[in-house]
Order: structure tokens, then sequence, then C-alpha cells
């Protein structure tokens, strides 16, 4: 009830509340209230609803002209790989034309506020940081790369003859540097744009940036080429390099024994080769060089300066090519001014390019067989007549030399080949121009153990038996660490290595035993085991199927080394476990992997420090 002021107040127990009667005006009041509530909530409605509608039409048309400036830079990178520079500058032009039609789209306020949203905006956040990509990418690198026309296409870069295009090189070596630089800054970008989880953006990020990986690869490739290659293939006066064939069925640090050579020569892009030759050319007693007190401390007994069959033990390639220069200045009197490393599997992947070849006695020699033929078949068909093996071996060489050196009718496969191979050190090269061997250890081709402090795992066989058994080793690589929380680390790296020679008749020289065991069954891989570790790591210890083991230390370019000897009964694993604690440092781990005949299975689970 109310008192006497006419507010109301509580009613007696038991009574019933009374409410006061709105006047007429009141009523009016609260219905125009109710009505500017509605139609504002309404008003709302139509913003977000017409908000909402302008991103999917500005998202389809965005999404839209991404996808076709995407699908036009491929044709345009094609095209420029096949020589047809009028298209790429058509397509790379259209590319252009819808690339920046889609940053129109992404760079708008609105489409920034709604990439702002927390989770829900991340795939208009994402398309923005693509769209940027494309649009620089059509801009800054396909456009420009047309004109380096020739220099970027395989068909008119490599002439027939064994001819390389030394003028188109050079003519477009400085767009080929703008271009190398932009395309590695946008690549970066393109790994670093955030995943999504709308499915149909994270896959078209996914696809961008292998898209901008690979063209990066080509073009910085490319551009490298255009620094180095006119010199290297006598545009300035001719030159000449050391090959060297590897045999990774007998294992040394750069891939196999020095099975066999040629000297290759080059005048102004034309190259030629000299006879294929195998190792009994060579001698066991050459005066030594100096290659430094640790490559002399970790490698020395094995006397790799003066002796050739241990001349590559060291996994440096570069040592290589310097022992193989004073070997053959020792030998001839010439002095060579590179070398390069190749073996059998690099031979398959050409041979998969340039098609089989017939030997004079008719037998084919294919990318199927080249492998097997060379490092298993030759030795138990010639057993130990070593003199007629070795002159097969020289005419498998000579013959395909001789294809590859002819017209090439597939350059840009060629150049994959070739590149696969470098990319799994299975042809790598050396310089002695120091400008030039400066930008080879920039990429694969320098086959180098980097002076870098970041985590690093090599795993080195060097065979110890004499023998070719390392044709049948498979390998298993692990590398684990702890978290980065303190100044240093614990790590593990854990290597199984399992010999997998059948049963069979063998001779001394392809599964016998230099040095092995007494006892030890015929057939037994005895290896030199050796570990190049992250900068700073110290060893822990070391066992050999789970037993501790004597481990040798010395160092190679800053890394410390770990070495242990460990024979590998026939059809048995043997597992090798290095127990480390090293610096917690920045940077991905890096674990290269020794070009022997297996494909081994590396797994890594080292976290990545800031």
């Amino acid at each position: 009830m109310n008192d006497v002021t006419g507010e109301s107040v509580s009613p007696e127990p038991g009574r019933r509340k009374v409410r006061r009667r709105l006047s007429d005006e009141e009523i009016a009041a609260q219905r125009r209230k109710r009505r500017r509530v509605q139609i504002g909530c309404g008003v709302g409605v139509l913003v977000v609803v017409g908000f909402i509608g302008w991103l999917g039409y500005e998202g389809l048309q965005a999404k839209s002209n991404l996808e076709k400036a995407q699908d036009f830079a491929t044709q345009a990178k094609d095209a420029l790989l096949a020589g047809d520079t009028d298209k790429a500058r058509v397509v790379a032009g259209d590319a252009d034309r819808y690339a920046q039609d889609a940053q129109s789209s992404v760079d708008s306020v609105p489409w920034r506020i709604a990439g702002a949203v927390p989770f829900l905006g991340s795939p208009f956040d994402s398309t923005r940081q693509m769209t940027t990509i494309v649009s620089g990418l059509t801009e800054q690198v396909l456009l420009p790369a047309v004109d380096a026309g020739s220099a970027v296409s395989p068909d008119q870069l490599i002439l027939d003859g064994a001819r390389i295009n030394l003028a188109a090189l050079r003519d477009a070596a400085p767009v080929l540097e703008t271009t190398s630089a932009a395309i590695s800054d946008l690549d970066e970008q393109a790994q670093n744009v955030d995943s999504t989880w709308l499915g149909l953006i994270d896959d078209a990020r996914v696809d961008l940036q292998g898209q901008v990986s690979e063209l990066s690869g080509l073009l910085n490739n490319t551009s490298l080429a255009a620094q180095i290659a006119p010199a290297m293939l006598g545009a300035d006066g001719p030159r000449s390099y050391f090959v060297g064939f590897q045999t990774n069925a007998e294992a040394r640090g750069t891939g196999g024994l020095l099975g066999g050579f040629a000297v290759i020569r080059a005048n102004d892009g034309a190259v030629s080769v000299d006879d294929v030759t195998s190792n009994r050319e060579f001698r066991f007693d050459y005066d030594p060089i100096d290659l430094g007190p640790d490559f002399q401390r970790a490698y020395g007994h094995s006397r790799p300066t003066e002796d050739f069959r241990n001349s590559n033990v060291s996994p440096h390639f570069p040592y290589a090519g310097q022992i193989w220069q004073s070997m053959w200045q020792q030998e001839t009197g010439e002095r060579v001014d590179g070398a390069i490393a190749t073996d059998p599997v690099a031979l398959s992947y050409v041979l998969d390019v340039i098609g089989d070849v017939t030997l004079p006695g008719g037998e084919k020699v294919t990318a199927d067989n080249v492998v097997e033929l060379t490092e298993s078949t030759a030795y138990s068909r010639f057993g130990d007549d070593q003199a007629a093996r070795k002159r097969y071996l020289e005419t498998v060489a000579k013959t395909v030399v001789q294809k590859l050196t002819g017209s090439i009718s597939r350059p840009q496969a060629l150049l994959e080949a070739l590149g696969r191979a470098a990319g799994e050190g299975r042809l790598a090269v050396w310089s002695s121009v120091p400008d030039e061997q400066a930008v080879l250890e920039s990429t694969p081709l320098g086959h180098v153990v980097p002076d870098d402090p970041a985590p690093y795992a090599e795993v080195i066989i060097n065979n110890l038996g004499g023998n070719k058994l390392d044709y049948y080793l498979s390998r298993e690589i692990e590398y684990t660490a702890d978290s980065c929380e303190g100044d240093t680390r614990n790590s593990k790296v854990t290597v199984r290595l399992t010999n997998s020679v059948p049963p069979g008749n063998y001779t001394d020289y392809v599964a016998g035993m230099f040095d092995n065991p007494v006892g030890a069954p015929v057939g037994t891989n005895l290896t030199d085991l050796g570990l190049l570790a992250t900068q700073g790591a110290k060893l822990n210890k070391v066992t050999v199927d789970g037993r501790p083991a004597f481990a040798y230390t010395a160092a190679e370019r800053g890394h410390p080394m770990f070495n242990v000897q460990a024979s590998i009964p026939p059809g048995e694993t043997v597992e090798v476990v290095y127990e480390l604690t090293e610096p917690t440092v920045s940077g991905s781990a890096h674990i290269p992997v020794q070009p022997l005949i297996d494909d081994p299975r590396v797994a890594v689970d080292v976290p990545v420090c800031g």
C-alpha cells in the first residue's frame, strides 16, 4: 500500500500488493521506447547482415582473383622454363592484374577489421597475407624474370654438344640477382603465413608455400649460376676439373671410395671430357699437403693426402677436392681448377632422362640397373680379375659420358636430375678460386660441413674392412634433445646399422675382412662410425648394443667428432647410442645424410630454441 507520499510500501503479511495504473501518457512513452529499440535492433541486424554479405562477396572475389593469379603465375613459370618468353610475358601480366584486384579487396578497412577478430577472423587474415605475397610474386618476380628469358629456360641455356649459353647468363645476372632477393623474401613470408581453422583456406596456404618455395629454388639457383658459371665454364679462359667417380659400396666420408676419374675441360661454355680411367692409375705415396691441425688429428692416421684410397674420408668435400688436385698435379704436372664428385646413384638419375646406353658388347645400361650393375654384379661377374672389372666399369662410364655430351632432348629434366643428385650430396663441386668457392659453399653443391653453431648431427661411415659390403648396409638415425630451458641440454643420437648381405659365395674383395675381430664370420662389416655433433657438445657416454664403448675424439670445422668402431655380422643390426650435453642454441636442427646406396630413415625431435 502507499504511504502519505504516494510511494509504494510493502503490504502487510497475508495481504495482496496493489499496483498503480499507468497513465495514458506513460503507456504511450513506453510504446515509443519499445519501437525505438525494435528499430535499432532491426537496423543493427541489417548492418550485420550487410557487413557479412559484403565480406562474403568480397571474400569470393578475392578468392577467385587469388586463384586466377596463382594459376597464371604457374603458367608464366612453365612458359619461362619452356623458353616461350612471349607467352610468359602475357600470362605474367594476367597474373599481376588478378593479384592487384585481389589485393584491393583484402586491403579494405572492413576486411582488416574482420581479420582482427580472434580465431573467427583467421581465414581473413591468412587470405590477406597470401594475397600480399602473390601480388609481390607477380610484380617483383615474374614480370622482371621475363626479361631474364633464356637464362631461366633450360631449353635455351643448355645447347647441343654440351655447350652452355654463357652470354645469356651474364646478360641476365643483374635481373636474376634482384628477383632472387625478392623471391627469397617472399618465400620467408609464405612459410610464416598463419594457419587457419578453415580447411579451404589452409589448403591454399600450403599450396602457395610449395609454389613460392619451388620458384625460389629455381631463381636462386639460376642467379648463383649466373654469378659463377660463366667463369667456371671458361668464359674468361679455359678451365679444367678433376671428376671423381665414387664407389659407395665401400663407404667414405663424401660417399664412397674413389673408384675412377676423368678430367673435364671447359672453354667458352663448351665442355669436353678426357678418357675415363680407373683408380689403378693412382699411387699410395703422394707428397702430403697441409689441411690444418684438426684435419691431421682426425684423419692423419689414414694418410688421406698421400693415399688415394682414403682421400675423401672427411665429409667436407673441399678437403677431397684439394687432395685430388694435389694428387693429379703430382701425377701429371697439370693443376686443375677444381674438382667434382658423383656416384652411380646420381648416374641413374641422369640415365632416367637421357635414356639407356648400349655397351660395345650389346649389354644395356639403364636407370634401373646401373647401380646394381656397377656396385654388385661387376664384382661377382669378374671375381678376382680386378683389371677386367675396372676396364668394364670404365667402359660403362665412357659410354654414358659420350651420350651425355651429345644432344640433350630434355634439358629441363636433366637439370632437375642433377639438382636431385646435388640435394642428396651425390654431386659435389669445389673450385680453387676463392670467390667461386664461397658461392658454392652456400649451395648443396658445396657439400660442406658448416661452421655454424645450430644443432647438428652428421653420422659418417668409413669402411674399415677393405670390402664392398656397404652395398648391403642400411641405416636408421635418430636425433633427440631436451627443451630449451637452461644454457645446455641433454641430447641423444641413435644409429642403427643393418648388414643385409644375403648368403652366398663372395670373393674376399667383396666380403672379406681386412681388420675384423678374430672369429668374425665372412660378410661381417667393420665400420668406423663418426658423429659430428653440435659445436660445443660434450660426450657423456657411448654404447654399442647397450654396452659402454670407447670413442676417439677429434674436431671438424668447429664440430666435435666422436668415432667408434663397430662390427656388424651378416643379417644383424648394431645399435650405437651417443649421449651428449650440448649448448642450447637457436636454429633448426641440421642432420646431413651421407650419400650411400640406401635411403636411411631419419627421425628428429629437437625443439627449436629462440
